[in-house]
């Protein structure tokens, strides 16, 4: 291999293939690149991003473009560029390490190593020249460096553990999200608003059990707020990452695999729950969205760019003058009731559609929908991510469940035999592929949501025993001496397996609720557990909803349609009829005559 150009066109990672011609000389992290930096005495600039992330191509066009910096950077560190998608180990220790020293995670997630793997400083974005009170990147090279040099022997070890959070108890969880909701203008904060995935779950899965008057407006408020503001793409469907301001306006108009499988899962939950038409509308228009964008030869990519043709949103940007040439004047006064645009516009001179009113105007929409498809479209990445290919699947099973349409329970289907094939080889779980070329690695998040995809298959189907059993074992192996790691690969660290429960379920709590619901498909025991703390691990407290009793267990001989139980409920294929719930169980003649659908 030649240490001294830019080795990134090999790479399969469409991020890494963003910086192959940056003059900065970019391997990629691999055992030679590794060893060349310790045979050196170089410590290592590993930059870590994603192909969709806005600031890391800003930075990619400024500082990883100037030829100053590469020069620098060339003489005195071994630089590697990493997609954070491909791996989460190191993408994972770099934000615990951030976070350690003070500095605020993000991305692109600049990380100093020495030759021995030892991080010695880190930070994100960082500008050419020094502005708004940050310094050039350059200077922050040369500081390191210097302080590297003289101080090198000062350098402590970096032990990285995850952090604990406390354990509560059923009763006390409700307070803490009343506390932390936004009761303004919806969900959690005062700050830019993400899709609260595993907290919307929570709440509903919990409203099943109390009926609670406080969790049914917090959640209502969030998912009308979420499909009525800035964050859902009403012409097309689908969401957006997330929204930079409180009042869920203006998104960062990337588009991610994983926000709308929760979504599907979410918004056809919430219709079987809460009982709203639009719900069910929005789970549709997701799962549209899915398959004009998203899918590609059977399975469906990581994401959309924020970015389109290096602008913020171009793509989905109106002028009122482009609105008025497209729409008759009469579409227009209909639009304009619905839609709120103006000559100075919401967003950089432009208008991001938000509505203001509810009411049908889907012919207006799918006519400006048709001239958005003429424009230049986002980037688009192709990686197939197995965790997050998993939870579209188990989106999908739940629109089939609620939403009564049997084509969304063949797409999980086919989605987990397309898996199979194309990203598992031999008994291993690979994490992504891209055009069917495999990644070497694979992480307890891929082994865990596959398992758990594969119980709600199993639950639906009766199909897939051996591959579920077979998976549930493959989960094991992630634990060591009672703690789960992440991945155990030979160029890196054992990093300890993800705990908090955002932006999507961590890998512990998927692994958590896999084992759980196998067990409980397959009659073997089980004990209850322990509430963590709310907003931090959610989807954990899922779990232990299940193990405390708070779902239903039914038994029947044949399958319940999901529609006429409670949306906290597991099945159970058996030759009694009965309900188990909160520690008794009820033999329940009703059921037997559901199961015959009468």
């Amino acid at each position: 291999m030649i240490f001294t150009q830019n080795n990134l066109g090999k790479a399969s990672s469409p991020y890494l293939q963003q910086h192959k011609d940056n003059p900065i000389w970019w391997q990629e992290w691999e055992k030679d690149v590794l060893e060349h930096a310790r045979a050196e005495n170089k410590f290592i600039f590993a930059s870590i991003g994603y192909s969709t992330c806005h600031w890391c191509h800003v930075m990619a066009q400024e500082a990883f473009s100037n030829e100053r910096i590469a020069e620098y950077l060339n003489e005195s560190f071994v630089s590697i560029k990493v997609d954070r998608e491909q791996r989460l180990d190191i993408d994972q220790y770099a934000m615990a390490f951030i976070a350690s020293i003070g500095g605020q995670g993000g991305w692109p997630l600049n990380i100093f190593f020495t030759p021995a793997l030892q991080p010695i400083y880190a930070l994100t974005y960082a500008p050419v020249e020094s502005r708004y009170g940050m310094p050039a990147f350059i200077d922050i090279l040369a500081e390191i460096k210097r302080m590297y040099d003289t101080q090198k022997n000062e350098i402590g070890p970096f032990v990285f553990t995850r952090n604990k959070f406390a354990e509560t108890k059923h009763e006390y969880l409700i307070k803490p999200l009343r506390d932390a909701f936004d009761h303004i203008y919806a969900g959690f904060g005062t700050g830019a608003k993400f899709p609260p995935h595993c907290t919307l779950l929570f709440m509903l899965y919990d409203y099943e059990v109390n009926k609670d008057s406080a969790l049914q407006e917090m959640t209502t408020r969030i998912l009308d707020r979420m499909l009525r503001g800035g964050l859902h793409d009403h012409l097309q469907g689908g969401f957006f990452r997330y929204c930079v301001d409180r009042e869920w306006m203006i998104p960062h108009f990337e588009k991610m695999l994983y926000d709308q499988a929760l979504l599907l899962w979410e918004y056809s939950l919430a219709y079987h729950v809460l009982k709203k038409e639009e719900y069910k509308s929005a789970a549709q228009k997701i799962a549209q969205c899915l398959e004009e964008t998203f899918e590609h030869d059977g399975l469906y990519i990581s994401g959309h760019d924020a970015d389109t043709d290096h602008e913020e949103g171009a793509t989905y940007l109106w002028t009122e003058e482009e609105i008025r040439q497209i729409l008759t004047p009469e579409e227009l006064l209909r639009f304009k009731k619905v839609y709120n645009i103006s000559k100075e516009g919401n967003f950089e001179g432009k208008n991001h559609l938000i509505k203001v009113k509810d009411a049908d105007i889907s012919d207006i929409e799918q006519k400006l929908l048709k001239a958005r498809r003429k424009r230049h479209q986002p980037f688009v990445d192709r990686k197939i991510i197995t965790s997050w290919n998993c939870l579209l699947g188990i989106g999908l099973i739940h629109a089939y469940r609620y939403l009564e349409d049997k084509q969304f329970l063949k797409k999980a289907e086919d989605i987990f035999r397309r898996l199979r094939d194309v990203n598992c080889s031999g008994n291993k779980i690979y994490h992504t592929s891209i055009d069917s070329v495999l990644q070497e690695e694979g992480f307890l998040q891929d082994s865990a949501s596959m398992l758990l995809f594969l119980t709600y298959l199993f639950e639906e189907t009766s199909m897939f025993t051996d591959e579920m059993d077979e998976l549930f074992s493959k989960v094991q192996e992630y634990r060591l001496d009672s703690e789960w790691i992440e991945s155990s690969h030979g160029d890196f660290l054992k990093v300890p397996a993800e705990i908090f429960d955002h932006p999507m379920p961590s890998s512990v709590s998927m692994a958590e609720v896999a084992i759980l619901r196998a067990d409980i498909l397959r009659k073997r025991e089980y004990v209850p557990g322990k509430f963590s703390e709310p907003l931090a691990r959610d989807f954990f407290n899922i779990v232990t909803l299940i193990r405390n009793g708070f779902f239903h267990l039914i038994e029947a001989p044949k399958k319940i349609a999901f529609s006429r139980l409670p949306g906290n409920t597991i099945q159970i294929r058996g030759k009694e009829c009965r309900d188990c719930y909160i520690h008794a169980c009820i033999p329940q003649d009703k059921l037997c005559l559901k199961a015959r659908g009468e």
